[in-house]
């Protein structure tokens, strides 16, 4: 005998049960193994640090970049640099791609539930139907449920939207790796601009100087008074002058031209610099005995753990490809011969079909998937420390050259006091005609040497200055919880 169809009123509340019931028994168990942070394969703290100077108590990945940099036309240079650069916006659109991928992957977790109506006629002829007359059926229905969703006994979704999520993850710290290092880019592509300023106007300052000198020798040897031997030394000074005034002039504009790409648009004149200013920027602060766990607040180290993370997270789902899935197609709803009977007692209807895949030979591809997804988390953890290796030797190289600046800005500045005061003795002496002007072109070649590497030296400190900071995470001014897709 044929079962009564249930009515609607038990219809409804048992489907809701069953839906609940399969959304609570998805995700029993994770095969993923449990993550173990690897331990930092770096010395505990840094040898050299003790030469720095801090400028204050707060740690450099604390210190926003408009409380380093100080100079107002630099801080301007650089949000500008942040609103236009095209790599920084190509890590914000990674970032919202990363975080819908995220969601695609996550929604199969959750049964996707859909409403259908369908309506059908069919005519029958008379030859074909049991009546000996032609007939014409109507069908009604309208049904809502799932289809083909997975039920993730052993968290192979769950393990595939970890996953998926770790990439999301990966993209924000690259973002943030991206904006440490275009600030600290700009900055130094700023204070280079400003150093080769610098340069170009002590080669024209020097090229004037050495002109009007060799005019006066010139006239003085054509009275016969200055040999040809010095008049062509000091010729051939002013050649070299006049070639240096060219080669930083053309220098200049291709740092124009680097800072504008960085920038991403053009840049007013004002905010250039005209020289090396005296502190562009403060220093960070590294007291003796910092220890290296900092490096693991790093971005690009965050960026390495999340990477290692999410391959974690595919050995999960590895895993769970061994055992059976099973998978459920439910509806329930109304059918009716008529769009009027849809909706009267009697006319429920509904469909239920679980499905269930058991893997039994597959020529060894499950094994072959999980070897290479452990080989891939094995990669990762080599990266992982790889990355944090590469940051400690950063931060060791920005502090050995940090310890022995100050003496060589020091020693520097003596030098060129002492090549200046050689330069003037000796000019005074070929003037009065004691020492011949090979002396002198000696002394001024040195002295015009000794000016150069000092303002050289200057860039190299404030560089160091920026190197240091953004090493050790300098630059992120933004909230640094993580990102919630």
């Amino acid at each position: 005998m044929m079962q009564p169809v249930p009515p609607k009123s038990i219809l409804w509340p048992r489907t809701a049960m069953l839906l609940a019931l399969t959304a609570a028994l998805a995700g029993c168990a994770n095969l993923a193994p449990d993550y173990t942070q690897p331990a930092a394969p770096v010395p505990a703290s840094w040898t050299s640090q003790a030469a720095a100077k801090p400028a204050g108590e707060i740690d450099a990945d604390q210190l926003g970049w408009r409380e380093f940099f100080l100079d107002p036309r630099l801080q301007q240079v650089i949000a500008a640099a942040l609103d236009n650069n095209r790599d920084l916006r190509v890590a914000a659109l990674n970032i919202e791609k990363a975080r819908a991928q995220y969601r695609i992957t996550d929604a199969n977790r959750y049964p996707s539930i859909s409403a259908t109506g369908t309506s059908s006629a069919s005519r029958t002829p008379a030859e074909l139907s049991t009546t000996g007359s032609a007939a014409v059926s109507h069908q009604q229905s309208v049904t809502v449920g799932v289809s083909a969703y997975e039920l993730d006994f052993f968290g192979r979704l769950k393990n595939l939207s970890d996953a998926a999520l770790e990439s999301y993850q990966y993209q924000v710290e690259t973002r943030r790796s991206t904006h440490i290092s275009l600030v600290a880019e700009v900055a130094t592509a700023w204070l280079t601009l400003a150093s080769d300023r610098d340069l170009l106007k002590l080669a024209q300052d020097t090229y004037d100087s050495q002109s009007r000198t060799f005019a006066l020798s010139q006239r003085s040897h054509d009275i016969g008074t200055v040999s040809g031997v010095d008049l062509a030394s000091q010729e051939a000074t002013v050649e070299s002058a006049r070639a240096d005034v060219a080669r930083y002039a053309s220098q200049v504009e291709q740092d124009l031209n680097a800072l504008r790409l960085l920038v991403g648009a053009d840049i007013d004149a004002a905010l250039l610099p005209a020289g090396l200013p005296d502190t562009a920027s403060v220093l960070p602060a590294t007291p003796a005995g910092l220890p290296s766990q900092v490096l693991l607040r790093r971005p690009d180290v965050l960026a390495a753990e999340h990477t290692l993370k999410s391959a974690n997270a595919d050995i999960g789902a590895a895993r769970a490809a061994f055992f059976p899935s099973i998978s459920l197609t439910a509806n329930g709803g109304t059918a009716s011969r008529t769009l009027g009977g849809l909706f009267k007692a009697g006319s429920g209807s509904w469909t239920f079909s679980p499905s269930i895949n058991l893997p039994i030979f597959n020529a060894g591809s499950l094994r072959a998937s999980l070897d290479s997804a452990k080989i891939t988390r094995d990669i990762d953890v080599a990266n992982y420390e790889k990355a944090i290796q590469t940051a400690f030797r950063e931060v060791a190289d920005a502090l050995a050259v940090r310890a022995t600046l100050d003496q060589r800005l020091d020693a520097q500045g003596k030098a060129t006091a002492a090549s200046e005061k050689a330069f003037r003795l000796s000019d005074a002496r070929y003037r009065n005609g004691i020492d011949s002007y090979l002396t002198t072109l000696v002394a001024q070649r040195t002295l015009y040497s000794a000016q150069q590497t000092l303002i050289s030296l200057r860039l190299t400190e404030q560089s160091n200055r920026i190197t240091l900071y953004k090493v050790l995470g300098g630059g992120w001014s933004e909230q640094t919880q993580p990102m919630q897709p």
